[in-house]
């Protein structure tokens, strides 16, 4: 069962750092109709027509969304190498431990950024734009939330059992 939580937690671990990385570069997370053209933006830049450009305005919940997708990826790209690390390691313990806290902490910061880009598009660009919608790269920026946090849990559920399994300490007297 230990080997099967830490597998299923590794493999969330790398699902996950490869749906953040993608949504993370990727410039769909929105698109919408600018002067009858087919526009799309990531948090990069924005495209017109397949034409892109890197974003004009600096808008600062771009930035904060940046950032903490950056943090996300990077910490998911950790708890990927804890989680591999502990099928060769003889420290498991430690590693499955700080490899799920490490996939929790990608997880809240993948979702932060969501969050903020989430309710500054619907407040920002909402009001510009009739037709627009949130596109294929934030869709999959929530899935590498859920992931993320998924693979933390199956982590430290791991990390419970096999601290459960270990004897207990035994306690010698000198008297």
């Amino acid at each position: 069962m230990l080997s099967t939580l830490l597998g299923g937690g590794t493999l969330c671990t790398m699902a996950a750092l490869v749906l953040l990385v993608i949504s993370t570069a990727t410039d769909y997370w929105m698109q919408y109709r600018y002067s009858g053209n087919f526009a799309n933006q990531g948090l990069w830049r924005f495209c017109i027509n397949r034409k892109c450009h890197a974003h004009t305005l600096t808008v600062d919940f771009w930035d904060a969304t940046r950032a903490f997708m950056l943090l996300s990826v990077l910490s998911t790209f950790v708890a990927a190498l804890l989680g591999l690390g502990t099928f060769t390691s003889s420290t498991k313990s430690r590693r499955v431990r700080a490899g799920g806290v490490a996939s929790l902490l990608a997880g809240f910061l993948s979702l932060l950024a969501l969050a903020v880009y989430t309710g500054a598009t619907v407040h920002f660009f909402g009001k510009r734009y009739i037709n627009w919608r949130f596109s294929w790269s934030y869709i999959l920026g929530w899935m590498g939330v859920i992931l993320a946090l998924a693979s933390g849990i199956l982590q430290l559920c791991a990390y419970r059992r096999k601290m459960s399994e270990l004897p207990p300490p035994s306690i010698t007297s000198d008297s």
